[in-house]
C-alpha cells in the first residue's frame, strides 16, 4: 500500500514539474532558467520512478497478476 501512494506522489510530482515547465514556456521566454530547471526535475523524477518501478519488481513488491 505505502509503495502504491509512493509511485502515486511521484507521478503527481512528475505532472506538477511538466505543467510547471509549461507555464513558464508560455509566460515567456522559450529558453528560461525556470522552465529549464523544471524539465530537468520532470526527467530526474522519471529516472527516478522507473529505478523505484524495477526495484519493486525485482523485490517482489509488484507482483505480476
Amino acid at each position: 500500500m505505502l509503495f502504491k501512494i509512493i509511485v502515486i506522489g511521484m507521478l503527481l510530482l512528475i505532472g506538477y514539474s511538466l505543467f510547471s515547465a509549461l507555464y513558464h514556456m508560455m509566460k515567456g521566454n522559450q529558453h528560461d532558467a525556470r522552465m529549464i530547471k523544471s524539465l530537468t526535475w520532470r526527467v530526474g523524477l522519471s529516472i527516478f520512478l522507473f529505478s523505484l518501478l524495477m526495484l519493486g519488481f525485482y523485490t517482489g513488491v509488484i507482483v505480476r497478476t
